[in-house]
């Protein structure tokens, strides 16, 4: 009989036995990445998240799981529930805590429901759900799934949808040129505009693997990064020391772009490898140049996507900025459990309303591509 335990640490679940559950095609749900960011301080209670990962074991087996948590706000979530909050307050009932199946601080879709056949994909998301009516919970919430998970979840799981921009080399480009020969005149000269403003400032880029990173370029990755939460006066939640365990754990899967003036990094690009996807996560900058940040977070990804043979690039969220260098809209996915059937209805029509919004959205951005094609 299959047993629903919650673990309030993922530490408590061998890693051998979490990791088997997925193809390790996606670093995300690894567990040395989501392990690193409770061990290395990047969690906390007093910022809204509380590990409670639910898994279906037989005996000591470890069946499925879902990395899960208990929010206490919608922070660093990035599938945007305010206003759903704000119903609920004007009711006079409590959203907040609601149970999250998601990593945190990450809008990268890949896998939720850990399991290798789709009957426990179903029964994982029967237990989010169960917990969250156990606990008392306003809702249960999966968020960045993978289109392979659709069949996981039943009809009370209410679909949602938005759009991110990403780069994918389905046309089999091998250089950057090949890239920008296939675009049309105008976007081809904006983006070599913005290169050689780059190239006069006299700015060249390292890019190096957790492996080959020194203690120095660890830190001064760290210092950009909370340059650009203090720039937007934000709370930086990842640790230098989450950094360290990244470099550690996983050496070919972090990438760090630095960009170089003079012997000095002025800015810094944190990315991930997958199997055969680049996740660009975060940026900063201690000098403020023309280009600098197109560069560092877009076209250095990109070359290297073209020189390590990568399908794909993901340079984060939002940003319709992104279609004149060639991210074009892709959809995205979330999964919502409302306890309270009045509000599932409303919030059920609020989201097939959303839907149709973003498909009709999607298809005018598509028309507007930098492609020749388009």
């Amino acid at each position: 009989m299959d047993e629903v335990r919650i673990h309030r640490r993922l530490a408590d679940i061998p890693a051998d036995a979490w990791d088997r559950l997925h193809d390790g095609g996606n670093p995300f749900v690894a567990h040395a990445f989501l392990s690193g960011l409770e061990q290395a301080g990047c969690l906390r209670e007093d910022w809204g998240w509380v590990p409670h990962h639910v898994a279906l074991w037989e005996d000591e087996t470890l069946l499925a799981a879902a990395p899960a948590y208990l929010k206490h706000n919608s922070h660093g979530e990035f599938v945007f529930d305010h206003a759903w909050a704000h119903a609920y307050a004007q009711h006079g009932l409590d959203y907040f805590p609601k149970l999250l199946c998601a990593v945190p601080y990450s809008p990268v879709t890949g896998p939720r429901l850990l399991a290798p056949e789709p009957a426990l994909r179903t029964a994982l998301a029967g237990a989010l759900a169960d917990e969250a009516g156990r606990l008392g919970l306003s809702s249960a919430h999966v968020n960045f799934h993978p289109e392979a998970e659709d069949g996981g979840f039943g009809a009370d799981w209410i679909e949602r949808a938005d759009l991110q921009y990403h780069w994918r080399n389905d046309a089999g480009w091998s250089s950057f040129e090949d890239y920008l020969a296939a675009m049309d005149h105008k976007h081809r000269k904006n983006i070599r505009q913005e290169r050689a403003k780059v190239v006069r400032a006299g700015v060249s880029f390292r890019i190096v693997h957790g492996d080959e990173a020194s203690a120095a370029d660890l830190a001064t990755m760290h210092r950009c990064y909370l340059q650009t939460f203090a720039e937007y006066g934000n709370s930086p939640a990842l640790t230098l020391d989450f950094l360290r365990h990244l470099a550690r754990t996983m050496p070919r899967q972090l990438v760090l772009v630095l960009a170089m003036q003079q012997d000095q990094a002025v800015a810094g690009a944190l990315c991930l490898r997958g199997r055969d996807t680049l996740y660009g996560r975060y940026w900063g900058a201690l000098a403020q140049l023309p280009g600098l940040h197109f560069e560092t977070c877009y076209y250095q990804g990109i070359e290297y996507c073209l020189r390590e043979g990568l399908r794909a690039f993901e340079p984060g969220a939002q940003g319709e900025h992104k279609i004149a260098r060639g991210f074009l809209p892709t959809p995205v996915r979330s999964r919502h459990w409302i306890a309270d059937p009045r509000f599932r209805e409303a919030i059920a029509d609020w989201c097939a309303q959303e839907r149709a919004a973003v498909r009709q959205h999607a298809g005018w951005l598509a028309r507007r591509g930098p492609f020749r094609s388009h």
